[in-house]
């Protein structure tokens, strides 16, 4: 995780860096629903390559908003889950999708 030095001084600046590139916000509405694998989360998010998914991945998990769960199975079993921080976002995602839905409506 960042520490607060190293965020900029704005807090809409430091949300957007935190969540504001296209794929984590796709990333972070479909985690708010249940954990995904890999595979199912680059399948559910059109265009998506897997380089962006794991990078952006990386990051969320990096900034604590992301976590990784490797199960010891044969295939390995990994799945991704919201921390309680990644949590946290679900009044943003849906103001968003409020809004997205009131534009799509009314224009």
């Amino acid at each position: 995780m960042k520490t607060r030095n190293e965020l900029p001084e704005c807090p809409v600046a430091t949300c957007v860096q935190m969540i504001g590139s296209k794929w984590k916000l796709l990333i972070l509405r479909n985690l708010l629903i249940r954990p995904w694998r890999f595979n199912e989360l680059q399948k559910s998010i059109d265009g998506i390559s897997q380089k962006v998914l794991t990078d952006s991945l990386r990051s969320m998990e990096a900034d604590g908003l992301v976590r990784r769960t490797v199960y010891p199975e044969v295939p390995p079993h990994v799945e991704y889950s919201l921390t309680e921080l990644g949590q946290s976002l679900n009044p943003i995602l849906n103001a968003m999708q409020k809004w997205g839905k009131d534009y799509k409506e009314n224009h």
